[in-house]
């Protein structure tokens, strides 16, 4: 599984989220990781890295039929949309949504209502037409919307979970939609009945210490 995101994805030198102290300076070339939870039976694919041009549709089918051939039991997209291309219901309500494939739709749709979570809107295929069809689009979400249809058309069981956000410091953005993944799947249990009670204990990667470098130095001043 792992061999083949080499052949699609640009290089990356990062620090290594792995290891602590001098060590995590070491290493992080890899343009993606992957973590596991065989307790839970979760794996987890995290992309660091853009797309070699071209590549990206490629990389879609090898890692469906990847998802195909080890019988997973769902799928779920942690992804976003720029904030600035929502429409008038879209900024008044919540920023976040979801998408289901037919194939998983059947199993955990009560799950979902439950929860009063929004399902993604459909919108305008050609946004400048006013007699456009209607479909669903997602702006800024690179290969999610790819990832979603090819699925349908498979009859892969996926989720997509996706919050509308804007350029700049994301942070925030990523804990959001950890929490509200952790509101459907419970992989961390909430301290009360209420899984908004309380902030949940998210460990943040130390990659992002130095989101936007190591600041200005002091000898400008």
């Amino acid at each position: 599984m792992l061999k083949f995101y080499f052949l699609f994805l640009l290089a990356c030198v990062s620090i290594n989220n792995s290891r602590k102290g001098e060590k995590e300076y070491s290493t992080g070339l890899s343009p993606q990781y992957v973590y596991s939870l065989p307790s839970r039976k979760l794996v987890v694919l995290q992309l660091r890295s853009i797309f070699i041009k071209y590549k990206s549709k490629p990389f879609c089918e090898k890692l469906l039929s990847w998802v195909k051939s080890s019988n997973c039991a769902k799928v779920i997209v942690l992804s976003s949309s720029h904030s600035y291309h929502r429409n008038d219901l879209q900024l008044c309500s919540t920023p976040f949504r979801y998408l289901l494939t037919p194939s998983l739709q059947k199993s955990v749709q009560n799950q979902i209502k439950c929860l009063n979570w929004e399902e993604m809107e459909k919108s305008p295929c050609i946004p400048e037409i006013d007699d456009s069809e209607f479909c669903i689009r997602i702006p800024g979400g690179g290969i999610t919307k790819t990832l979603y249809d090819e699925s349908c058309s498979e009859e892969i069981p996926m989720a997509v979970l996706l919050k509308f956000v804007s350029e700049g410091d994301n942070i925030p953005d990523a804990f959001g939609l950890v929490e509200y993944l952790n509101e459907w799947l419970q992989i961390i249990k909430p301290h009360c009945d209420d899984p908004k009670a309380s902030a949940l204990p998210w460990k943040m990667p130390s990659s992002w210490r130095l989101l936007f470098g190591s600041g200005l130095p002091p000898a400008l001043f």
